[in-house]
Formats: structure tokens, C-alpha cells, sequence
């Protein structure tokens, strides 16, 4: 049993730590108020080779371990949740076509995904189907070698940067509603793929989130994920599960933020005559939120490596650790802004962007409450067990 990272996570993590130390963080809450687009960091991520996390090598990524590809998603959210938004729906798509896609699909897109010179998202959520993916209406009618799809999409990240999405359809009018269901790999500048508008957002600023529209848009039947109709929830739930592990760090991040936000702050301010990290009830709020934190980086590495070492799904696994971390990053964002008092509620302090940017993790990916039905089905169907 090994909790330690190996020389090649270890090199990756610095690397990604000091990026983030010195690139992102300075700016992010500057940038996050002023509603600037991020630009800069994605030309560095293409550098970094960050958008090919999820690309194999043989198609010009970085064909990273899981553990590595939670380490890039925990470092970049400690500094700017928005920043790991860049590279995060993107992730998940690039999992999508190397796993399911055919090999005219895997030559096609992945060696352009991989550079970030063609980037993507997921196209999943609608205005009546969020958690109820079986609820989508959005259609996908063949007319010869093209698929006809017409719906809304809402709650996509990247929308108006993605040159390729992922997009969730019904193909069929099958009795069970998984059987209809593909995904079809749609080119956004195809005419009738319109983004309508960017939904406003209480946290998570720098990458768009959108609601758009698909009026007739004709889609190459080559483009059906996998090239074969009705696998489109089971492709979906297997990049969510993945999608998962990812919030899961990025939740980390964000708590090991506050928790050094706090530690911090409480080390400066004095009150009677003496730092208020002296004090106990501090020094309590600051255990319990290392504790947490580190048993959430736990899960979270349990869940990625477990992942890779079985090459199968991790349901469980990924549940588990998205739904603890997330509920940590907003225990440990509250925390720290109540040691910092009356400046925690200013703007002005990086615990203001904490807090609005924690929730999102709770939601995100698969509400909490649906990750304690998908670990509890796990469990009593035996396919999950506690340990090692």
C-alpha cells in the first residue's frame, strides 16, 4: 500500500503549482470581477499539453494517468476554479471519442483536440432534463447519410469556444429510453447550431456558460460516437463517472484554498494583544478543515487510481469522492470566511470567490443526493465494497 505520488506525478504537480502560483492566481480575482475572458491561459494550457490529459500519445496527447489528471484539475481550481473550467468539459470529450469513438473518429478529432487547436464540451443538459438525462427531447432524424438534429441545450460550458460538442440526441422511439439515446459529434459551424446566450452565474467566471439551439442542423452519419445507435447513455455515463473524479479535484482545490486563505490570515490578524491563530476555537476550525481536506484528496486519488488500475468503472469510487469533496469545499469556504471575519465578506479577499465558486461542485457532474443513490446501488448490488 503506497499513499505516495511517484517522480513523474510529483514533477507534474510542481510544475502545474508553480504555473498557478505565479500565472493565475495574482490575476484571478481581478479578471473573475471584471468579467475577463481567460485568454492567455488557454495559449499556456496548449503549451502545458493540458488539453490532451484525456488524448493517448499515439494521437498527440499526454495520455496521462488518472492520478495526473486529478493532480492537473486540484492545482489549476486552488488558484482559479474558472481557469480549470478551460480544460475540464474538454477532458471529458476527449475521454468520450478515445474510449467509444471509431478509428476514423479517434484520427479525425483527437490529434486537434489534443493541441487545443479544436476544442469541445458536452452538450447534455436541457431546459426539462438535467439529472433525468432519459428526459432529453432533443432529436436526431436520419435523411440518408446525414442525422437532422433539432433542440436546446443549456448549461454548457465552453459553447462558444468549442469548435466540436458532444452532443446528447434521440435517435429512436425505443420502449426504454436508454435505447434511443446517442451521441452525435457535432461541428459547431454548421448552419443552425446557434449559442443564444450566456446564462449569468453566481461563481465559476472566465469560461462561458450558454444555452444554445440546434434548428436543423445536419450532422455526417460518421459522426454517430462509436458509429453505432442506442450506446448514448452508456458512453455518457462512463465520461460523467470520469467528469466525476475531475470535480472531485477541482473541489479539493478549492478547499485547500481556503484552508491556506485561513491558516494564513489567522496567522496575521491579532486580536487582545495576540494572533488569532493562538486561540482555540481557530485553532479547532483550522484541524478540522485539514483533516477534511486531506481525507477529500483521498477519496479523490482512490477514486483515479483505482480507475486506472482497473481500466473499468468506478462508480462508487467517483461518486464517493465528488460528493465528499464538494460538500468539504463548502464546509471549508464558510469556515474560512468566518476567520477572517467582516473581510471575509469583502470582495477584496479571495474567500468571497471561494464561496460562490464552491457550490457548483455539489451540482455539477450529478447532483450530491444522485451520487448517494449511485453509491448506495453500488453497494447493495455488490459490484461496490468498502476498502482496499
Amino acid at each position: 500500500m503506497d499513499f505516495e505520488l511517484n517522480d513523474e506525478q510529483r514533477l507534474f504537480r510542481q510544475t502545474l503549482r508553480d504555473f498557478a502560483d505565479k500565472e493565475i492566481m495574482p490575476v484571478a480575482s481581478e479578471w473573475e470581477r471584471t468579467g475577463r475572458y481567460p485568454a492567455e491561459f488557454v495559449e499556456r494550457f496548449k503549451e502545458m499539453g493540458l488539453f490532451g490529459l484525456n488524448v493517448p500519445e499515439e494521437y498527440g496527447g499526454l495520455g496521462a494517468d488518472r492520478v495526473s489528471y486529478a493532480l492537473a484539475f486540484e492545482e489549476i481550481a486552488r488558484a482559479w476554479l474558472g481557469a480549470a473550467g478551460l480544460f475540464g468539459p474538454h477532458s471529458v470529450a476527449c475521454w468520450l471519442i478515445s474510449r467509444s469513438g471509431t478509428e476514423d473518429q479517434k484520427r479525425r478529432f483527437l490529434p486537434l483536440m489534443a493541441t487545443g487547436e479544436l476544442r469541445s464540451g458536452l452538450g447534455l443538459t436541457e431546459p426539462g432534463a438535467g439529472t433525468d438525462l432519459q428526459g432529453i427531447i432533443t432529436t436526431a432524424v436520419r435523411e440518408g447519410d446525414h442525422y437532422v438534429v433539432n433542440g436546446t441545450k443549456t448549461w454548457i460550458t465552453n459553447a462558444r469556444v468549442a469548435g466540436l460538442l458532444p452532443v446528447l440526441v434521440k435517435t429512436g422511439t425505443a420502449d426504454r429510453a436508454h435505447e434511443a439515446m446517442s451521441v452525435l459529434l457535432v461541428d459547431t459551424s454548421t448552419p443552425g447550431f446557434s449559442v443564444t446566450r450566456d446564462l449569468p452565474k453566481l461563481g465559476y467566471k472566465g469560461p462561458e456558460t450558454c444555452e444554445l439551439v440546434l434548428d436543423q442542423v445536419r450532422v455526417p452519419v460518421e459522426n454517430l460516437l462509436g458509429g453505432e445507435e442506442g450506446r448514448g447513455l452508456q458512453q455518457i455515463l462512463g465520461g460523467l463517472e470520469i467528469g466525476r473524479i475531475n470535480i472531485a479535484a477541482r473541489a479539493v482545490g478549492v478547499a485547500q484554498a481556503a484552508y491556506d486563505a485561513a491558516l494564513g490570515y489567522s496567522r496575521e490578524r491579532e486580536a487582545f494583544g495576540k494572533p488569532i491563530s493562538d486561540f482555540q476555537a481557530i485553532q479547532l476550525k483550522l484541524a478540522d478543515m485539514a483533516t477534511e481536506i486531506q481525507a477529500a484528496r483521498l477519496l479523490t486519488y482512490w477514486a483515479a487510481a483505482t480507475s486506472q488500475r482497473t481500466g473499468g468503472r468506478v462508480d462508487m469510487e467517483a461518486g464517493m469522492a465528488k460528493m465528499y469533496a464538494s460538500e468539504v469545499a463548502i464546509k471549508c469556504s464558510l469556515e474560512s470566511m468566518r476567520i477572517h471575519g467582516g473581510y471575509g465578506y469583502s470582495a477584496e479577499f479571495v474567500v468571497e470567490r471561494l464561496y460562490r465558486d464552491a457550490p457548483l461542485m455539489a451540482i455539477g457532474e450529478g447532483t450530491n443526493d444522485v451520487q448517494r443513490l449511485v453509491i448506495a446501488r453500488s453497494l447493495v448490488s455488490g459490484k461496490g465494497r468498502l476498502g482496499w
